[in-house]
């Protein structure tokens, strides 16, 4: 079986979520590394909660949690 029949055959397998995520990746694979290196420590950290299947935080979320750090409890929605 050749890589490229092996790829497919596993592509076959994955649901149409892990099909977007392989998408997304392999997309990422294409793109010049012009990351700076917080960047790319980011990414990696990034990867890292989405292979544990934690969800990401919405922007929504994100911003309270901020407001929270800083000491802004009352500032919610």
């Amino acid at each position: 079986m050749t890589t490229e029949e092996l790829l497919i055959a596993k592509w076959r397998n994955l649901s149409p979520d892990k099909q977007q995520e392989a998408i997304a990746f392999v997309d990422c694979l294409s793109r010049p590394n012009t990351d700076s290196p917080l960047g790319q420590k980011l990414r990696a950290i990034r990867a890292k909660i989405l292979e544990s299947g934690i969800p990401l935080l919405t922007d929504r979320e994100l911003e309270q949690e901020i407001r929270e750090r800083r000491g802004d409890r009352e500032a919610s929605y």
